[in-house]
């Protein structure tokens, strides 16, 4: 869909006057821009991927880098990449495309539904011969995304083959925060983790999780919300998951963001990612004919707010 003639004839046929267009965003590539009267948000056709969620009278809440690579064949570098169907690198072909291949490819507009005061956009993709090169498998995979004053993602994986599965799946969230240096996450207390930059030892979360290096975790068995507390903005990001028994936590610090061409130095101070995902030691197995969802609720309130409500709950 590159020509300006196409993105026109898809908004004809799904954008709703008011709430929702499809426009040529950042590279020319298509995107869906909602305005609800509890928020705005972007999602481009590309990789199925929401780059923007801005509730009604607050900030940003999604990260996407100022050097994000715009093009065909390339991830973009921040919001709500979808990872599928192996996440990092592909175990056994090093020739693979990190974190799958449905983050770089264009996907095909669904539908866009007003329901209440939200806008839900819905994306898919699916097996193709291109596919199949990397992976054999024979799938559909939607991503639900609806915009209002919470932002909920669903990413639906169904099996059309005549086999059983194994796949790794994320919501690669990036979020925009003050300082990296200043904030701190709740809710992984006490919770066993993958410790990637020390050859995957596992290791043990105790109290709130702060940063002061690279950071590249995968926490296991997580079901309790996370909080992510930014002094610098004034607010907490409320995390919630369903279906995902892992979560990564990334950030990668001052050497690694200089190295990386698509989100340059001094870059790692300003987000950090949080993901809802299946992964190595807890990936996802579906048989034939089956669906999986996986999704993830965030919410944001004022942090005076936020402490407010903590103290309340305490004994």
């Amino acid at each position: 869909m590159g020509s300006q003639e196409s993105i026109a004839e898809v908004n004809q046929s799904h954008g709703i006057p008011g709430v929702a267009s499809v426009l040529a965003g950042n590279g020319g590539l298509a995107k869906v821009v909602v305005t609800t009267p509890r928020a705005t948000g972007e999602m481009y056709l590309h990789g199925g991927h929401v780059t923007s969620w801005r509730p009604a009278a607050t900030d940003e809440v999604l990260y996407v880098s100022p050097n994000s690579i715009w093009q065909e064949g390339h991830a973009i570098r921040g919001g709500m990449p979808v990872c599928f169907p192996w996440f990092g690198d592909k175990a056994g072909d090093s020739l693979a495309p990190a974190h799958g291949f449905v983050r770089t490819r264009e996907w095909k507009l669904e539908s866009i539904a007003v329901e209440g005061d939200d806008a839900v956009v819905t994306m898919e993709t699916g097996s193709a011969e291109d596919t199949r090169e990397w992976w054999p498998n024979d799938f559909r995979l939607q991503c639900q995304a609806r915009f209002g004053a919470e932002l909920r993602i669903d990413m639906l994986v169904t099996n059309q083959g005549k086999a059983s599965f194994s796949f790794e799946e994320a919501l690669h969230a990036y979020f925009r925060v003050g300082d990296v240096e200043e904030i701190q996450l709740q809710g992984l207390d006490a919770t066993s983790f993958l410790d990637k930059t020390d050859r995957r030892a596992q290791k043990t979360q105790y109290g709130e999780l702060r940063f002061s290096g690279e950071t590249d975790s995968v926490f296991l068995n997580t079901r309790h919300e996370i909080e992510l507390d930014d002094r610098s903005l004034h607010r907490v990001v409320r995390i919630q998951k369903q279906n995902s028994l892992t979560t990564v936590v990334w950030n990668p610090w001052v050497q690694k963001s200089a190295g990386m061409a698509d989100l340059g130095a001094g870059e790692w101070k300003n987000f950090v990612c949080v993901e809802a995902s299946n992964v190595i030691p807890n990936p996802g197995r579906l048989d034939p004919g089956r669906t999986h969802i996986m999704s993830v609720l965030i919410k944001t309130e004022a942090r005076s707010e936020a402490r407010a409500a903590f103290s309340l709950r305490q004994p």
